[in-house]
């Protein structure tokens, strides 16, 4: 049986050791296993974080291998190529899927019962690859999707409209990547859409500028790693968040990742919609009332996928 309280990382990255240390931060998880390839790698971060624990709450951090995901709640999958500049995410298919066909069944076979959420890029398609190799329940296998998006859209409207970016509701679906979709007719503060918020604060309502926040929403990981080469506490941050919901058993809604079963007409690919997520994982997919645009992105962007899905269709079970 899975522990209440243990969560296990692989691949300590950036993504992973960002990650592990917000964990550590958060105090939400007494035990913390660290896996990577490069074990002196894994032994040098648990060092690291080991000598924070003076500072913030008790916690057992230790560098392990694959066992020791047997006593995990959540495993978190962090491991891959990372994506290089000029780069897109769906580029890193095949080295990552390579990848993870050697870390996902090692993983289930030392714990079946847990939770894997996959936080390697591409997300969605690493999500549909894991949930394939580790033959678990697909509620058991959740990607982080577009949690980091819709935060990215919030803090940016919250910028413009100058409130506090949690006071912002709106979600990024469909892809993590170039195809996601804004669902714009369902985007509020203080239950008002923004064209009713805006005239209600006096504010011009200019549909070129909140064009351009979404641009800059859907391309913000490129330019982050043109400048400094990788993204990593952003996602470090929703993958806590999301750690929290399941090791709470909190039913909360999260815009990540899992496989659809129908939702729209799509079946058979991993993306993102509102989702409760809790104690066991995916509790259920929440279908938005979507504008007839959105519906359609949305089935655009499942295509995306699906063809993507389909380059390695060789390398997954049937």
């Amino acid at each position: 049986m899975s522990s209440p309280s243990r969560v296990a990382i692989v691949g300590l990255g950036n993504v992973g050791a960002s990650f592990a240390y917000a964990l550590v931060i958060s105090g939400l998880a007494p035990e913390i296993v660290l896996i990577d390839a490069n074990r002196n790698k894994a032994e040098g971060e648990a060092m690291d974080l080991n000598h924070a624990v003076p500072f913030l709450r008790p916690v057992r951090v230790w560098a392990g291998d694959y066992a020791d995901c047997g006593g995990a709640a959540v495993t978190v999958i962090c491991a891959g190529a990372a994506q290089r500049p000029g780069e897109t995410r769906l580029d890193l298919i095949g080295k990552n899927a390579r990848i993870f066909a050697s870390i996902v069944p090692e993983v289930v076979r030392h714990n079946p019962n847990g939770i894997i959420l996959i936080a390697t890029n591409p997300v969605d398609v690493l999500t549909y690859a894991a949930w394939k190799l580790s033959g678990l329940d697909s509620n058991r296998v959740i990607g982080s999707g577009t949690i980091l998006d819709t935060a990215r859209f919030r803090y940016l409207l919250s910028q413009h409209y100058d409130v506090d970016a949690r006071s912002v509701h709106g979600f990024i679906i469909g892809e993590h990547g170039d195809s996601e979709v804004p669902v714009w007719s369902l985007t509020n503060i203080a239950g008002m859409n923004l064209r009713d918020y805006s005239a209600r604060q006096n504010i011009p309502h200019d549909d070129e500028i909140l064009k351009q926040i979404f641009e800059n929403t859907r391309d913000a990981a490129y330019k982050i790693i043109e400048c400094k080469g990788a993204t990593y506490y952003a996602v470090a941050s929703g993958l806590v968040r999301i750690v929290e919901a399941i090791l709470r058993d909190q039913s909360t809604v999260l815009s990540v990742s899992s496989l659809l079963h129908g939702e729209y007409g799509i079946r058979d690919v991993c993306l993102s919609l509102p989702t409760v997520v809790h104690r066991a994982g995916v509790e259920r997919v929440i279908q938005l009332p979507l504008a007839p645009g959105e519906e359609a992105a949305l089935r655009k962007s499942a295509e995306v996928l699906r063809q993507s899905i389909e380059s390695l269709r060789g390398m997954l079970p049937e």
